[in-house]
């Protein structure tokens, strides 16, 4: 297929409200540090991350102001919500997969192509389809563990392919479609829970850190690495991904504070996928998650998580408001966890089906097919043709997986004291004999 731009919109119903008040339409600087003209809120209440960065951050952000070159302004502050029930949220494509008009944020994905939304589509196939094999061969007995992203795809892939490659990730354990579109290899992703490795891939190669299994903790690593980059006065913007559960942790309110006093460059982006494990988010927050980052003096916007095109365009213009020098910024992705927390949960005893089956509505791969066979964009050739990519990633992945070796069951003995420990090479010979007598058993079996 040749690649064209998208055809024009059709009308629609009016959209929600934005999640942004901003009316600029000026250009600001790409580089982060310059001073900005534009009339946004964060640049006027005292709150913003410039008036209470102090003077270090008030001297870093002049000294990169020299470099600042011109570049789309991102939306400032969002705007408080109706009420703690209906917030506002960003959309661009209804779950029906109908294209809607946004003031704010139609002008971050104008040059949408026809391919590239095919792409997108694309990535959420190819990322879903992976997650079930890894889900599947868990069950049987292949990987120790799994936490499934289903139904997380397009605010993954929608942020995912707003980066730039010298952008840094920190993930938490759930990326797998960011680490997709960051060109890390997915069977990479299954050594850590098959037990063979640490990681299973370099984080230079993809500016895309290993997996954190700490809850919370990578937002402080992703702000350390921000401040750094913002000292060296590179354009570069480090993504800390974290979930609604995360964002109750002290270190996320930690990462928050760091980063708007020393105006770091931070995209804090939260998938609020309305369940921490069993707790619903409604126990662990009286507003909405995004507005929370205006007490730390920087902007939040709530976008819709199952709309992969809503969630490109404010991710594209919270990158942009991170590159011109304003400081860190929140994005909600208001997406749902449609299986269990891992493979070791049972979603079941805590949700009803009721409420999944209303999420399943949200499809967010349903969504954008809908919307290209709508517009004309897709026909039933592409799809049958990703079907069948899709059928040899399963393979791959199977094959890949049954190719790398048992994990060492003593390695979790090794290390443990530097300079050794009774207690621990006791324990470990205790469980040296217990595993011996499996193979005592089988060796009597087979007589």
């Amino acid at each position: 297929m040749t690649a064209k731009k998208a055809p024009a919109r059709a009308a629609a119903p009016a959209p929600a409200k934005s999640a942004s008040p901003a009316k600029s339409a000026a250009k600001a600087p790409a580089r982060r540090g310059s001073a900005a003209k534009t009339p946004t809120s964060a640049a006027k209440t005292p709150t913003s991350a410039a008036k209470t960065a102090g003077p270090a951050a008030k001297t870093s952000a002049a000294t990169r102001k020299a470099k600042a070159t011109p570049a789309k302004t991102a939306p400032a502050a969002a705007a408080p919500a109706t009420s703690a029930d209906e917030p506002e949220l960003v959309q661009l494509l209804t779950p029906e997969g109908v294209r809607v008009p946004h003031p704010e944020y139609d002008r971050w994905v104008e040059d949408i192509t026809a391919d590239e939304l095919r792409g997108f589509y694309r990535d959420m196939v190819l990322t879903r389809r992976f997650d079930s094999e890894a889900t599947s061969l868990q069950r049987q007995g292949e990987l120790g563990l799994w936490p499934s992203l289903l139904g997380q795809e397009a605010a993954q892939i929608g942020s995912g392919r707003a980066l730039r490659p010298d952008d840094y990730v920190f993930p938490t354990y759930r990326e797998h479609g960011v680490a997709w579109c960051r060109g890390v290899d997915p069977t990479l992703l299954l050594g850590m829970f098959r037990g063979v490795n640490n990681g299973g891939w370099d984080p230079t190669s993809n500016n895309f850190h290993l997996y954190t299994i700490v809850i919370g903790s990578q937002a402080l690593h992703a702000t350390g690495y921000a401040m750094g980059i913002g000292l060296d006065g590179a354009d570069s913007a480090v993504v800390a991904y974290f979930g609604d559960g995360a964002s109750s942790q002290g270190d996320v309110a930690e990462a928050f504070t760091f980063s708007a006093v020393y105006n770091a460059p931070t995209l804090f982006f939260c998938q609020n996928n309305q369940w921490a494990i069993s707790e619903p988010t409604e126990r662990q927050t009286r507003v909405p998650l995004y507005q929370r980052a205006r007490g730390y003096g920087f902007p939040g916007v709530r976008v819709d998580g199952n709309d992969v095109l809503a969630v490109l365009a404010v991710t594209r213009a919270a990158l942009a408001h991170i590159r011109s020098g304003q400081g860190p910024m929140l994005v909600e992705a208001f997406t749902y966890r449609m299986g269990a927390h891992t493979t070791s949960d049972d979603p079941t005893r805590y949700r009803t089906d009721d409420e999944r089956q209303a999420w399943e509505a949200k499809d967010p791969i349903e969504r954008l097919r809908a919307h290209l066979l709508a517009e004309g964009l897709a026909d039933e050739a592409f799809f049958a043709s990703l079907e069948e990519e899709s059928e040899a990633m399963g393979r791959n992945v199977r094959e890949a997986i049954r190719a790398m070796p048992d994990p060492d069951r003593l390695a979790i003995f090794e290390n443990a004291y530097a300079d050794g420990s009774s207690l621990v090479d006791e324990e470990r010979a205790q469980f040296e004999e217990y595993q011996a007598s499996f193979a005592d058993v089988s060796a009597g079996e087979g007589e």
